[in-house]
């Protein structure tokens, strides 16, 4: 659709009336694919600022479809395109996590960047995802885990992904998915893959009133606390954290990264059914390392130590597994 709805020029940052403006005209067809290309691009070469990210955000979750959630739902996710490839940490991290007790609502969506995406990987393990998407209110208050596929909740962004991929860079929609959940959580682990970006996106959280946030980023890089080394971390609402931490702060070993390298759907698949039935290893610290943190911003959990803990618990026990399989069957 073409019409004559100018976009402001983004090479100085945008007014938060300019950008609610900006992102309403995008997301409502009034501008042309022509003007949104540009507008984008010109926006990510100068560096989105707090207030642009912020009110890209409240523009998808006016217009997003929502679900109710239980009191206390979190959502554990990364803004992906840090091109490691490991295997899926944010899926098991939400498994675990919500087997602890605490509902998980997890935005996603199939494969982009990565060989296997969190869809895919559930899909193998023998998830429907066409049902868990259409049942996803229902299984997060009933068993404490969903997943909301992105496509289904956000309707406004199908024109956009035509514009996306023929522009096929980054742009500040890549940022967007943590923020947009459609169960409206208020508590996040958000894992982002650029370092520099963590205390903008910090501050684009507090605009948007979320209550406890911790957004990482691997100092390599990572969209996730890294078990290899350093993660930038920025803390917002009730939860705090260093600026900067390392697995020892869990009680966990390092390991190198490209010892969970991922692969496809079936090798992620794998390695996550092994996880669940008790392997310990590299791919296990990953996974402990974040649920540490996301319980945190949880509430249930006051250290990384004591996160890490009860996350262990909840995979030697049989909890995270079992609820997999509820999962599966519901």
């Amino acid at each position: 659709m073409s019409t004559t709805t100018l976009l402001p020029d983004p090479s100085s940052p945008l007014s938060r009336e300019s950008a609610r403006e900006a992102f309403a005209d995008i997301l409502d067809a009034r501008a042309s694919d022509d003007a949104i290309t540009t507008f984008l691009i010109d926006l990510s070469a100068r560096g989105e600022t707090s207030i642009e990210i912020a009110e890209a955000a409240r523009a998808m979750r006016n217009r997003m479809i929502p679900i109710d959630a239980p009191v206390g739902a979190i959502d554990v996710c990364g803004t992906g395109g840090d091109g490691h490839h490991t295997l899926n940490v944010s899926t098991a991290v939400a498994l675990v996590v919500a087997a602890t007790g605490v509902p998980v609502a997890k935005h996603g969506n199939r494969a982009a960047s990565s060989k296997a995406g969190a869809a895919d990987t559930l899909e193998v393990l023998g998830l429907d995802m066409d049902r868990a998407g259409a049942t996803a209110e229902a299984s997060l208050n009933d068993i404490g885990i969903a997943f909301l596929f992105a496509g289904y909740h956000h309707p406004s962004m199908k024109r956009l992904m035509l514009i996306r991929q023929r522009i096929a860079r980054r742009t500040i929609f890549n940022l967007m998915g943590p923020l947009a959940n459609p169960a409206g959580t208020t508590r996040q682990l958000i894992g982002i893959a650029r370092p520099d970006y963590v205390a903008l996106y910090a501050d684009a959280l507090e605009q948007l009133g979320t209550e406890a946030a911790l957004v990482v980023s691997g100092e390599e890089g990572l969209d996730e606390l890294s078990g290899a080394g350093r993660s930038i971390v920025a803390s917002v609402g009730t939860v705090t954290l260093p600026g900067t931490i390392i697995p020892e702060d869990a009680g966990l070993t390092r390991h190198a990264i490209t010892d969970i390298r991922g692969g496809d759907a079936a090798h992620n698949g794998d390695a996550l059914r092994r996880l669940l039935k008790g392997e310990p290893g590299p791919y296990r610290d990953a996974v402990l390392l974040n649920a540490a943190a996301a319980l945190m911003v949880a509430g249930t959990v006051t250290t990384l130590v004591e996160g890490a803990a009860q996350a262990a618990a909840a995979l030697d026990s049989g909890s995270a597994d079992a609820l997999l399989a509820r999962w599966i069957a519901y």
